[in-house]
């Protein structure tokens, strides 16, 4: 009997070692290049095609199942070796944890490609909302499916959660054993899925999620499937659960580290307080200054400390720190009022510096405290000079018969050179109050104010006469006049109030000739008064400005009411037809009352000229030019141009 004969049965029982038949050598081909199922019908149908015997077709039936079953035993290693190769990837990301995002999303990514699904999905438990939403998707399209937020118990998540067994179904939206909702259904419907398999991730007995995976069709989720995905929610809890020890345990270092920091922080701030103590008190042993306490409180605090003056300071936050003795946030600074028996001196300004610690609030503080007896002292003393220089002052101006010898030493003590060329300026307040307490008050500022411009300017000052009068030198290219308009502004400035300031011409060798002091008063007298007659309170001048006309001006005479009688009508003219006349009669009187000069000077036709003096002969009469009448006008037109403001 031929080998093509021999019974399927037999073959079969042969030994191992016996060759193989010729049924089996196709399939074992097939196997080795690990064909498709479907190939396994081609042996067959060849043979029945050539016409081949019963036998063999049958035998080759045979071989075709058993190649088939060794087939599918092949593929189920394979699947399992993959599983499991799976499985230790996810379990070695586990181990080397660093990122759980990463990891979640590593867990359904295997899980979708080995259970060859069209979506996987992760969902976490909500304890502070109460509810369950989406963590990690893999092959999602729909927006709306992946920020779903589920109530407990609903859907097939909320069933495997009540649960804790995995579920499954083939047709989602036909499968009645869960709780379907409007918010679910349209996720699940966006996303088109229909066969879904969830599995619980489990921290002891407690349900903290559910991980998936569905299909956009109609599918039978085998028992193998349903195990392995179980695995990878194991691997994907414990994942979460490493990733919670490790944050808290993240969490109690960085708390360990904070409170050390704490400490060292305390220990730093104390440290700064000491030295910030020592710095101050050196500062003030030494006779330190106000900035010099705001440069070493910035190097304590690591920030810039300022003073600033009470009108400077943020009014609101410096009453509260006032009121309440302590440094006050103001936006990013901090202002630490300086005050002194309920006077407000100024303020310590910390800026840009928003977070402050208590004890370096404090420094802030007892700097500010500092600051105060500073400028207290600094007072005192100011005050105590300023009674100095003005009783040489004083004693300049009434004891002629002093000896020269001492009163430049005296001087020189006062860093003041009485040899040197000097201003005598009389300054007075134009303002005038019904209450004495504030006229009085009015007059202190001016003296304190005049007394601070005289030290600083290395001159005297005293109060004198319901006004103060001072003593300056002259500096090289300056005169007179500049000098007292300078000082008007000064002094208006440092009251608030305006300032009046006439000043005599220079005088020298104030030692040698006292008497010189009193007369150069009298004259600064005479100006100031010829500025408040002619109007201009506020202003500065000195003798040389008005020449012979501040004789005229001394005592109490009526300027405008003469200058009003005398070119009133030109003037008036003026201003009502937009003329020049004044000017012209001006230049007409400067020019030797020559038309053809006026003219020239003027910068206009000579008819012009003619045309302008006729009419000011109608308005002021036909004898104006005679010499009576020209020197009133002249005298008009000069009170007239020095009573109008003048340009600084």
């Amino acid at each position: 009997m031929s080998r093509d004969h021999v019974h399927p049965a037999e073959r079969s029982a042969a030994p191992a070692g016996a060759p193989l038949s010729s049924a089996e050598t196709p399939f074992l081909e097939l196997l080795a290049r690990g064909a498709s199922a479907d190939a396994y019908e081609q042996p067959v149908l060849l043979a029945r095609a050539e016409g081949c015997s019963t036998e063999r077709i049958v035998a080759l039936e045979q071989a075709r199942l058993l190649a088939l079953r060794v087939r599918s035993e092949l593929e189920g290693r394979r699947r399992r070796e993959a599983e499991l190769s799976a499985l230790f990837e996810t379990a070695h990301d586990l181990a080397g944890l660093r990122d759980l995002d990463a990891v979640l999303q590593a867990i359904v990514q295997r899980a979708r490609s080995l259970l060859g699904t069209d979506v996987a999905y992760l969902s976490l438990n909500d304890p502070a909302r109460g509810d369950t939403y989406m963590r990690v998707t893999e092959g999602s399209v729909a927006a709306r499916f992946q920020q779903l937020r589920l109530g407990m118990g609903e859907g097939l998540g909320g069933l495997v959660a009540q649960t804790a067994r995995p579920y499954v179904t083939d047709d989602y939206f036909k499968d009645d054993r869960f709780q379907h909702t409007l918010t679910i259904d349209s996720g699940v419907r966006d996303e088109g899925l229909v066969a879904i398999l969830g599995v619980p991730l489990m921290l002891g007995h407690h349900v903290i999620g559910v991980l998936f995976a569905a299909d956009r069709r109609a599918r039978v989720f085998e028992r193998e499937q349903i195990a392995l995905l179980g695995s990878f929610a194991a691997l994907a809890a414990a994942a979460i659960d490493t990733a919670n020890l490790l944050t808290e345990t993240r969490s109690a270092l960085a708390d360990l580290e904070r409170a050390n920091e704490i400490i060292q922080d305390r220990s730093g701030v104390i440290e700064r307080a000491s030295d910030v103590h020592d710095r101050l008190a050196e500062l003030v042993l030494r006779g330190g200054g106000v900035h010099d306490v705001a440069a070493a409180v910035s190097e304590v605090l690591d920030g810039t400390v300022e003073f600033a003056e009470a009108t400077a300071a943020p009014a609101d936050a410096l009453e509260i720190s006032r009121v309440e003795g302590h440094a006050v946030r103001h936006d990013d600074d901090w202002i630490a009022a300086v005050a002194a028996g309920g006077e407000l001196l100024g303020a310590l300004v910390l800026r840009g510096h928003p977070g402050l610690d208590p004890v370096d609030q404090r420094t802030l503080e007892r700097a500010a405290m500092v600051t105060s007896l500073l400028l207290l002292a600094r007072r005192s003393a100011a005050e105590a000079e300023q009674r100095v220089r003005g009783e040489l002052l004083d004693d300049l101006l009434d004891a002629r018969d002093r000896d020269p010898r001492l009163l430049r030493e005296r001087a020189a003590r006062l860093d003041a050179d009485l040899d040197a060329t000097h201003v005598v300026l009389a300054a007075r307040l134009d303002a005038t109050s019904a209450d004495a307490d504030q006229e009085a008050a009015a007059r202190r500022r001016l003296w304190s104010a005049a007394s601070h411009l005289a030290a600083t300017r290395h001159g005297l000052a005293a109060a004198r006469d319901g006004g103060t009068v001072l003593l300056l030198p002259l500096a090289a290219g300056d005169t007179a006049t500049t000098l007292a308009r300078s000082t008007a502004r000064h002094l208006g400035t440092a009251v608030h109030e305006a300032v009046t300031v006439g000043a005599s011409a220079p005088v020298e060798a104030l030692a040698a000739h006292p008497d010189a002091v009193a007369a150069a008063y009298e004259e600064g007298r005479r100006c100031l008064d010829a500025l408040r007659l002619l109007g201009r309170s506020g202003d500065g001048a000195a003798a040389e400005d008005f020449g012979f006309v501040g004789l005229l001006l001394a005592g109490d005479r009526d300027i405008a009411g003469f200058v009003d009688r005398t070119i009133g009508q030109v003037v008036a003219y003026d201003e009502r037809r937009g003329t020049d006349l004044l000017r012209t009669v001006d230049a007409y009187f400067a020019s030797g009352m020559s038309p053809a000069r006026t003219k020239d000077e003027l910068h206009v036709h000579v008819n012009t000229v003619a045309q302008r003096l006729e009419r000011v002969g109608r308005l002021l009469g036909d004898d104006w030019q005679s010499p009576a009448r020209a020197l009133e006008i002249q005298l008009a037109l000069r009170l007239h141009r020095l009573s109008a403001p003048a340009q600084r």
